[in-house]
């Protein structure tokens, strides 16, 4: 069977289990050349092994990883130096500076002082050069381990939550630098994160897991839509209805209605459209609204309702 040259990476199949716990549970997805491909979902989801497996770190049970068309098997060197890597948390020596940190890992591909230099620069170091890494701030130790991921000039790039614990300016500028690579080279990324934000500013592509299952995946857009999601209204009464009520209109809109905090949620497809219909329905049983907020749909409102749970929520 002929490869297709636009995929860089083809997950087929892959399944990882430890003990009775299925980490990752039959997962299939591929990424382009030159594509932001983000795996959003929270702790405990399967991204970080997954990911682990596509480095090469583990091993699948069951399932296929090709990348540029090899397998790991014997082709572990070659398939190293394409990848770039960032974990959720770099451990460097505190006694190099920043410039000495590069220059280390640059050994490792036998590269010198002028692609350091380079990548210093192009995470916003510069100033920061001659700094010992026990001085740098958690958002700047977090851009120099991306460097350190981008030294090799990588044909994918594997970033494993790498904003988690950063204030919102320092998770900026990691977006910053991403999103200028994106425009400037033509490296494929893969980004795990339980940000929603992060998966929308960043990525082509959103693949949504839970329990090491793909869930739904696609564009921000194309994930709203295919869930039947597009536009949310949340409402309270200032009264119960009555019990003869049927809140439910005749439209295809879905309704989620909690009787004890006279609340409800509406997802419609066009909120100018559908709502008539609630109004007409409250003012026939005499029944005013005390509150009425409209938004449009998020990654998060899919997640809940597929999940039963938020994309930042704890499994108990």
């Amino acid at each position: 069977m002929a490869t297709d040259d636009r995929k860089i990476l083809e997950v087929k199949n892959v399944k990882k289990h430890f003990k009775t716990v299925k980490a990752v549970d039959g997962v299939d997805l591929h990424i382009e050349k030159g594509e932001y491909l983000a795996l959003l979902g929270p702790n405990g989801a399967g991204k970080t092994t997954l990911v682990e497996m596509i480095e090469g770190i583990q091993h699948p049970d069951e399932g296929e990883i090709i990348l540029q068309g090899k397998h790991w098997k014997g082709h572990k060197e070659e398939l190293h130096h394409i990848i770039g890597l960032s974990l959720q948390e770099t451990r460097f020596i505190d006694k190099l500076t920043t410039y000495e940190t590069g220059m280390l890992f640059a050994s490792f591909y036998k590269l010198g002082s002028k692609r350091v230099n380079e990548i210093i620069e192009l995470v916003g170091l510069s100033e920061k050069r001659n700094a010992y890494v026990v001085n740098l701030s958690g958002g700047q130790r977090q851009r120099l381990a991306l460097g350190i991921a981008l030294l090799n000039k990588p044909q994918i790039l594997l970033l494993d939550e790498p904003t988690t614990g950063l204030d919102p300016n320092a998770r900026r500028e990691i977006w910053n630098i991403l999103q200028n690579l994106k425009n400037e080279i033509n490296t494929s990324l893969i980004l795990t994160t339980h940000y929603m934000e992060e998966a929308e500013v960043l990525c082509d592509r959103i693949v949504i897991m839970d329990h090491g299952k793909i869930l739904s995946q696609g564009s921000m857009e194309q994930i709203i839509r295919l869930n039947n999601f597009y536009e949310i209204v949340d409402f309270s009464l200032h009264k119960a209805p009555a019990a003869s009520w049927n809140l439910q209109p005749n439209t295809d809109m879905c309704i989620e209605w909690n009787p004890e905090k006279l609340s409800g949620r509406l997802y419609v497809k066009k909120v100018q459209e559908d709502m008539p219909e609630l109004f007409e329905l409250l003012n026939r049983h005499n029944v005013s609204i005390n509150q009425f907020n409209y938004r449009k749909a998020t990654l998060d409102d899919v997640f809940t309702t597929l999940t039963g749970r938020h994309l930042n929520e704890q499994e108990s």
